[in-house]
């Protein structure tokens, strides 16, 4: 079994990781974290390396590559905490590709690959929070649907052009599910500014609006809701997984440095065995992220029923990811804390992503339930 990258990856890799390392230094992202969260020249020096265009198919300016080269992208975002929508672009980049009508992919893709039309996704649920039961109501009356609901937290919704939005049919005996996209610019939507750990932007978003029947997803396809909605449900959470890889990455980074520069005692740190330990369980268990990150991202690629290693990759960067930047900041000592050294944003970010994953124990309790009905 050969779990090398290609050659096109190992080059998308190191590119991401380049753009990333050049574009979100510690001084842009401040001004960003200051600002709204968003750095758009950053945006838009992604898009013009490609990096934007990498899951949209080459018939719209794209590269037509998948989740694992896009999860490699992530990564290199995640190690440089990089405050940019690239997560929710990608994924809404493969759903318009395997799900949408040609209208929608005409009208959406060429605009994703040059960084123009940035897409979100509605996912968080209020109360139970299941993704395959949204709350958010689509009442079909001739060739309109009136959307009715709220969606609570959505990543970059103050900036996004469009955002996914899982509904659920009124009036519908089977209680079918669906995806809207939906224009953010529409009457009728009503977005409240949330404050998050990280200071991503996101925002409550309201819905008592209008839009066209062909504004549903895959709409006079013959495509199936649910499975259009478990895809991006799936996708949205291993890509996200990956984001918590390069920030496990990120934040050791900072603690080998500062392992081996403080010295205690007349020694550096990386001589004390209990300091070099708790490393080494921080490498271990991203490298455990990483793994189960990208066989998920593969298995998703290959069209495999991928449910189980969606749900452990899930569990492993909810996790794993909180201990490793946890770990981190603690081996610093005081300066860890101190919101002036750029650790701590590690820490940030992988507790917000980690909320917006979800919990371990609800990955632990959907991976049991996968299991005991084979």
């Amino acid at each position: 079994m050969n779990f090398d990258l290609s050659e096109e990856q190992q080059v998308i890799k190191d590119l991401a990781l380049q753009i990333f390392e050049g574009q979100s230094t510690v001084d842009r992202v401040k001004v960003a974290e200051k600002g709204d969260g968003f750095d758009r020249d950053m945006w838009q020096q992604l898009a013009n390396s490609g990096i934007q265009a990498l899951c949209v198919p080459e018939e719209f300016g794209g590269s037509g590559f998948g989740g694992v080269e896009l999860s490699l992208a992530l990564m290199g975002q995640g190690r440089y905490v990089a405050p940019v929508p690239l997560w929710t672009t990608g994924v809404s980049a493969l759903a318009i590709t395997d799900f949408g009508s040609p209208e929608q992919q005409s009208k959406l893709l060429p605009g994703i690959a040059t960084g123009e039309t940035i897409v979100t996704i509605a996912l968080a649920e209020s109360g139970a929070n299941d993704v395959m039961r949204p709350t958010v109501t689509a009442s079909i009356s001739g060739d309109s649907v009136k959307l009715t609901g709220y969606k609570p937290a959505v990543p970059f919704a103050q900036h996004a052009n469009f955002v996914l939005v899982p509904i659920t049919f009124a009036g519908d005996s089977s209680n079918d599910v669906g995806v809207a996209i939906v224009d953010l610019s529409s009457s009728g939507i009503t977005k409240t500014e949330v404050k998050t750990t990280n200071h991503e932007p996101q925002a409550h978003i309201a819905f008592d609006c209008t839009i066209a029947l062909g504004d549903i997803l895959g709409h006079g396809t013959d495509i199936d809701n649910r499975e259009a909605l478990r895809s991006i449900f799936e996708h949205s959470l291993t890509a996200l997984a990956a984001i918590q890889v390069g920030v496990a990455e990120g934040s050791l980074a900072y603690v080998s440095t500062h392992l081996s520069s403080r010295r205690q005692f007349g020694k550096p740190l990386a001589a004390f065995q209990a300091t070099t330990q708790r490393a080494a369980d921080g490498y271990i268990t991203t490298e455990a992220m990483r793994v189960t990150a990208l066989n998920a991202a593969w298995r998703l690629a290959e069209g495999f029923d991928a449910r189980r290693d969606v749900a452990v990759a899930a569990y492993w960067a909810s996790e794993g990811a909180q201990q490793v930047v946890t770990a981190s900041q603690h081996l610093h000592g005081g300066i860890g804390a101190d919101v002036d050294y750029p650790v701590h944003r590690y820490f940030l970010w992988g507790i917000q992503l980690a909320s917006v994953l979800g919990s371990a124990s609800s990955h632990l309790a959907r991976l049991g339930n996968l299991i005991a009905r084979t």
